[in-house]
């Protein structure tokens, strides 16, 4: 393995701009696990609910048929309220410390916004949306709304595990309900969420023809055609670009890329460490049989 990350070392140095793919293993990375998993964070946010419906997953309860849309918008709002309030994923201070003074760019499906903590917005895209904002679930008209206020104040007129029908938030315009701004049937991809998509391909256009690394962390194979399928499509038509993946499970290379690939099969914790010669005692490898299976089908 050191040999491997004294070669992406290596590309990193050499790289005239890095594109970035951040995926949900760079937050599970980082120990927050509570969407895949049943841990102190998920009762935290669900309650009762999980006992009472079965689930184990905030993933699994979000789209569980039983639960009613008060208790949606219970764990809703309850998860917002945590990503704002959570710490700050080592996994995002130590890229950001790795890539300081380089040309780099940032695509990723995370909606919990752990990356704007670190890095500067303009360098950012979201392909899935973000938790910190509501939108008309009718999309019937053009705009997102910054919801830190109205989530706190909303979590206050919880009672027990369900928000109460008349505290449901709605759209100002049609008086139809809001809805987290995430990716979904009634994901609004409007002119916000293009101008940030128009940014990232200017990036790519910008850079088509230089040395450039495609850095892919902890996308899986759930929603590959955001990150991981467009990457290696990248990397095989442009003449001097260069493809890593660093997953413990989905680090996977296509033959057509092969020379121009470099598939570390790691906790992307340890990497980015090692890539900084910082120690890794302290950490603990995720036990493979625990990692989510993006492969479910729901």
């Amino acid at each position: 393995m050191t040999e491997k990350i004294e070669l992406l070392k290596n590309k990193i140095k050499e790289a005239d701009a890095i594109v970035v793919g951040g995926a949900s293993g760079m937050s599970a990375a980082s120990g927050f696990k509570f969407y895949y998993q049943e841990d102190d964070v998920f009762r935290k946010l669900t309650g009762s609910l999980g006992k009472k419906y079965g689930f184990h997953n905030l993933f699994d309860g979000h789209y569980h048929p039983r639960v009613t849309q008060g208790e949606k918008w219970a764990m809703a709002l309850r998860t917002i309220k945590y990503i704002y309030e959570c710490e700050t994923g080592d996994t995002y201070t130590d890229l950001a410390e790795l890539l300081q003074g380089k040309n780099y760019y940032v695509v990723t499906t995370n909606q919990d916004a752990q990356f704007y903590r670190i890095f500067p917005e303009d360098r950012i895209t979201r392909l899935q949306g973000d938790w910190r904002y509501f939108q008309c679930k009718r999309c019937c008209h053009d705009a997102i709304y910054y919801n830190e206020e109205m989530v706190m104040d909303l979590n206050t007129k919880i009672v027990g595990d369900s928000l109460p029908e008349e505290h449901i938030p709605c759209c100002p315009k049609c008086g139809s309900e809001l809805t987290p701004w995430i990716r979904s049937y009634e994901f609004l991809q409007g002119s916000f969420y293009n101008r940030e998509v128009q940014r990232y391909m200017d990036f790519l256009q910008a850079n088509s023809r230089k040395n450039t690394l495609f850095l892919e962390l902890g996308a899986g194979m759930m929603t590959p055609m955001f990150i991981k399928e467009p990457f290696m499509n990248m990397v095989y038509q442009w003449p001097r670009a260069f493809y890593v993946p660093i997953n413990p499970q989905h680090a996977i290379i296509p033959k057509e890329i092969a020379t121009k690939s470099l598939a570390i099969n790691e906790d992307i914790a340890f990497s980015l460490k090692e890539l900084l010669g910082k120690p890794t005692q302290h950490l603990e490898r995720e036990k493979q049989g625990e990692i989510f299976n993006p492969s479910r089908i729901y």
